[in-house]
């Protein structure tokens, strides 16, 4: 099965710093997982192992631990989940194109969860929403659009408000991950 690892918090302003290479090797040499490759500084990595989400996860955390002396939260997805992620984005082309026309940074992002957040806790961000920041909760996922910028967003720097460790990915990320994965697959 093909696994799509987002971690959480590296190469982030000078600190929690991990380059690929090393990532990498640190995967291959853990077992289990095969066909090892990352994606830019961010964190991505994709790989095939055969084992279940849960147990995977915390194995990698683990791992990621010893290897560079810090916590690193990772967030898993299958292939299969990311292509249903990338095909249900619930802003349509015309939300998205304006948000994109009324800004120079990249508008689109997804907010991966390790778990889905409780509805009390989902209703903290209403207060948040507004025609320059939507948001759209689908599972352990939240789209998120930004008329300006995420960095200048009040929704987004409110997020941890939902009490679920998560890490956030531009679409053209999304995209591109889901790239490698056809490619991957193939």
């Amino acid at each position: 099965m093909i696994y799509i690892a987002l971690l959480r918090g590296i190469n982030v302003g000078g600190k929690n710093k991990v380059k690929m290479a090393d990532l990498k090797q640190t995967l291959e040499l853990m077992g289990g997982l095969s066909r090892v490759q990352t994606y830019i500084q961010s964190g991505n990595v994709l790989f095939e192992a055969n084992e279940e989400e849960e147990p995977l996860r915390e194995r990698i955390e683990h791992r990621l631990e010893a290897a560079f002396g810090f916590s690193i939260t990772v967030v898993l997805r299958t292939f299969d989940e990311l292509k249903r992620i990338a095909a249900h984005c619930p802003f349509s082309d015309e939300e998205v194109a304006e948000a994109e026309a009324a800004s120079d940074a990249e508008s689109l992002y997804v907010s991966f969860l390790l778990e889905e957040p409780l509805p009390e806790k989902a209703e903290r961000l209403k207060g948040y929403q507004s025609e320059n920041d939507m948001y759209h909760i689908v599972g352990r996922e939240i789209y998120l659009l930004f008329r300006y910028s995420v960095r200048d967003s009040k929704l987004a720097t409110n997020l941890h408000k939902l009490d679920v460790p998560a890490t956030i990915r531009n679409w053209k990320t999304v995209n591109k991950l889901l790239a490698l994965g056809t490619a991957m697959e193939a």
